[in-house]
């Protein structure tokens, strides 16, 4: 990879410009910045767990041990090392010695499919593959090509054991991959997205300045470090000394007990749990000691559940809108105040970031106008691991398209409406789903709201909606009675279909998976449009 290109396109060379001693003084990296607080905060809890917890000089020395290990196993700057485990202690442990390196740490999702497992891991191509026990035996199913495997626990610790605490040189470079992260796309297999060094320095600068990171607050890794959510901000906590409380999965009750025993910065909560995070406080009458901030993007939540978690946890909402791939940036620097029941959504862009609102052929649409954002930041990916189609679609023009519509109001602020890609084209008119589910979810009778496509001899396609009701005798009359008046008629769903809120599909990362809704529309009998 040195001197090179990487597979998804980017240079790994200096720097344009500067010389190469220059390069180097000015090359800060995740590991440089780790190893300092280990230096100077050496005492401090880094990372907590169930059953352990380790100091920042107690986690230096297992990292250190752990780069000679990997050393010893072959693995060399540039190599991909794949991670298949639930969330761990030894998670940013592999995170951090693969930033020593220079290797990249593939971050495997343990929930797919042995198919598209093995099309993770082999996309890839990792030197070296770690596993979790529970997920060793997976392995064995999967023709996954890596020519070396080692599995958490006795394995892994007679590794370190045998392995030097002796700190090597940081190898990285800041253009150097971090991290891949895999997209979840609603369709087609994941794409590995490289997160450089620069990148991930970049995404925690930005946070502590539009303050959504708190260095002197613990930071509760529970959704899975397989994403960037976790990801992002246990790595910005190793960066500034700050501790990390790290769980495997959603326990209401356990975060509210964290919340009353240490004082929290940002609190990720994602949607379709916010019932479950209020229902727990309500019954236990949970007083925080003290919370930052909390939430996540606040169009895929109901008003009324952001105006109760703000009011029971006295904290706003951070009303944020970011991706994989630029990290929270666009438009993640606005705040629903403690207790508000918001009639807007819209966004405030994050600092230190340009962007623009585009039409298919480039140009830039007036205030007012959907348009596709069109992205600049020094917080942005490095592009799609080998996947040239995929990065010549999002890179074009020197700026990143992201795939979602957004439209620009007078006052500087941006309200989301929709991905790009998935549009519901009937009679000649664009439908974006959220413009229809943000009227829905406005109701307090409705609990979740998605809608989706379906094929119509007439129009071409026209709106459904999933509804999950707060009362048992809502009809759909009533539900389609909420957006007459509010919405254009043709907009209006043509049918709607009731589940509950733990009928809906959704990925890892709590989005709702559309097209497996809409396939439950085209196996299901239906008894016809409903006239609107």
């Amino acid at each position: 990879m040195a001197n090179g290109l990487h597979p998804c396109g980017i240079s790994d060379g200096p720097g344009a410009g500067l010389s190469p001693l220059a390069a180097q003084a000015a090359g800060l990296t995740v590991g440089s910045l780790f190893e300092h607080q280990v230096l100077r905060n050496g005492d401090r809890t880094a990372l907590e767990g169930s059953d352990r917890s380790l100091s920042y000089a107690q986690l230096g020395e297992r990292v250190f041990r752990l780069v000679h290990a990997l050393v010893a196993l072959g693995v060399r700057r540039g190599d991909r090392i794949a991670l298949l485990a639930e969330n761990r202690l030894e998670y940013p442990e592999l995170q951090l010695a693969a930033a020593r390196l220079g290797a990249i740490l593939a971050c495997q999702n343990w929930r797919q499919s042995g198919p598209e497992l093995q099309h993770c891991i082999r996309l890839v191509a990792p030197s070296l593959l770690v596993a979790s026990e529970g997920q060793a035996e997976r392995l064995s199913a999967i023709d996954h090509a890596v020519p070396r495997t080692v599995t958490l626990g006795e394995e892994y610790e007679a590794l370190l054991r045998a392995a030097s605490p002796s700190p090597l040189p940081d190898l990285a470079q800041p253009e150097d991959g971090l991290v891949i992260l895999y997209t979840s796309g609603t369709t087609g297999l994941p794409k590995a997205a490289v997160i450089s060094h620069r990148a991930m320095i970049a995404r925690s600068a930005i946070a502590r300045i539009d303050q959504s990171f708190f260095p002197d607050r613990t930071f509760i890794a529970w959704t899975p470090l397989f994403h960037m959510g976790a990801t992002d901000s246990t790595m910005a906590a190793m960066m500034h000394g700050t501790k990390v409380v790290v769980l495997d999965g959603f326990d209401p009750a356990t975060i509210a007990g964290l919340m009353e025993r240490e004082t929290i910065g940002w609190l990720s909560l994602m949607p379709g749990m916010f019932a479950r995070m209020i229902e727990e406080l309500r019954s236990t009458s949970c007083t925080p000691k003290g919370i930052g901030l909390l939430g996540s993007m606040a169009d895929l939540v109901p008003r009324h559940e952001i105006a109760a978690i703000t009011s029971l946890l006295g904290a706003p909402f951070r009303n944020s809108f970011g991706s994989t791939e630029t990290g929270p940036a666009p438009f993640s620097k606005g705040r629903i105040p403690v207790g508000v029941l918001p009639e807007r959504l819209s966004k405030t862009q994050s600092s230190y970031c340009v962007v623009k609102l585009v039409d298919p052929d480039g140009n830039e649409v007036p205030d007012g106008e959907p348009g596709e954002v069109a992205f600049r930041g020094p917080s942005l990916f490095s592009g799609y691991w080998a996947n040239p189609e995929a990065n010549a679609e999002a890179f074009r023009n020197g700026w990143y398209h992201m795939g979602d519509v957004l439209r620009r109001n007078p006052d500087g602020t941006f309200d989301f409406v929709d991905r790009r890609k998935y549009l519901i084209k009937s009679g000649g008119e664009n439908i974006y789903p959220a413009e229809i589910e943000q009227v829905l979810l406005a109701s307090p009778r409705i609990a979740e709201a998605v809608v989706v496509r379906r094929p119509d001899a007439r129009w071409g396609e026209v709106p459904v909606a999933f509804v999950a009701p707060r009362e048992a005798a809502l009809t759909e009359a009533e539900v389609l009675a909420l957006c007459r008046g509010q919405i254009a008629g043709y907009k209006v769903p043509k049918a709607v279909r009731f589940l509950s809120e733990s009928e809906f599909p959704r990925s890892t990362s709590g989005k709702v998976q559309r097209h497996i809704l809409e396939e439950r529309l085209r196996s299901a009998e239906d008894p016809g449009d409903v006239q609107s």
